[in-house]
């Protein structure tokens, strides 16, 4: 079966490639926007804005359900998701990339399974994102002489409010970096039997960060100008990524529902 590459981009990934513009109408309702087919290096990609073209879906409104049948729908066998984290630890700094190997699901109100009854899988998240496809990223990483760091736990909050001093000081003891979308996507990715990586790119560090007392406050636009101006190695890092991703995979994602369902 040829590889699908769906990416769902976040803040000013909008323009991301030319394409064909389709609409996908799914039993979860409709996805963030319309869906951008395009092809780089005989790949074919489909692409996705996650808060839809202009912005409009905050995190909590993201319907996560609809986007992920949407990529399935279209054949996509793996999923690139670069995002915006903020930083939880003085030494992982704004504009490097974490290719979180670990989460940490803190959100409130997100239908996060498409298996809501009578039939029901308890799928596996022991390692929640693809190790094969966080292996490709990483490598990308090496190759374009771009800071990485190849592990990392993301606490993944509801938002669309930043964190309090004291809630950035209790995120800190558990994870690393922190990001509002996440989850539920790499989860249902899971259920749809969908390689699934998160590509994180650090853009501030949190309020309330021990050892980085001079942080009195996160800002959005101060976020969006370093996410911003990171933007060219973003891409090249999804470029590159396409063009190694294998022919053949060797993960179990693609057979992650064979023993989840009894």
């Amino acid at each position: 079966m040829e590889n699908v590459i769906g990416i769902i981009g976040g803040s000013g990934l909008y323009d991301f490639l030319p394409g064909e513009e389709l609409t996908v109408t799914t039993p979860y309702g409709q996805p963030s926007d319309r869906l951008l087919i395009s092809t780089y290096k005989n790949r074919k990609i489909v692409f996705l804005p996650r808060h839809g073209k202009i912005h409009q879906l905050p995190p909590h409104k993201i319907n996560y359900r609809a986007n992920i049948y949407a990529l399935k729908e279209l054949g996509v066998t793996h999923i690139l998701a670069p995002c915006a984290v903020g930083s939880l630890k003085p030494d992982l700094k704004p504009g490097d990339f974490v290719v979180c190997d670990q989460l940490i699901d803190r959100t409130k109100s997100r239908v996060d399974t498409f298996f809501d009854g009578p039939k029901i899988a308890h799928i596996s998240m022991a390692e929640p994102y693809c190790p094969e496809l966080r292996g490709v990223v990483i490598s990308s990483c090496a190759n374009l002489s771009l800071p990485c760091h190849t592990t990392g736990t993301v606490v993944i909050v509801e938002g669309p409010r930043f964190s309090t001093k004291a809630e950035s000081r209790m995120y800190a003891q558990i994870a690393d970096v922190i990001n509002m979308t996440q989850y539920p996507e790499v989860v249902l990715a899971r259920e749809k039997e969908i390689c699934y990586t998160n590509i994180s790119l650090i853009t501030d560090f949190d309020a309330g960060v021990p050892g980085r007392e001079d942080i009195t406050a996160v800002t959005a636009r101060s976020y969006a100008e370093v996410f911003k101006a990171s933007l060219v190695n973003v891409k090249q890092v999804l470029f590159d990524v396409i063009e190694h991703i294998p022919e053949q995979s060797h993960c179990n994602c693609a057979h992650a529902l064979e023993d989840a369902i009894s």
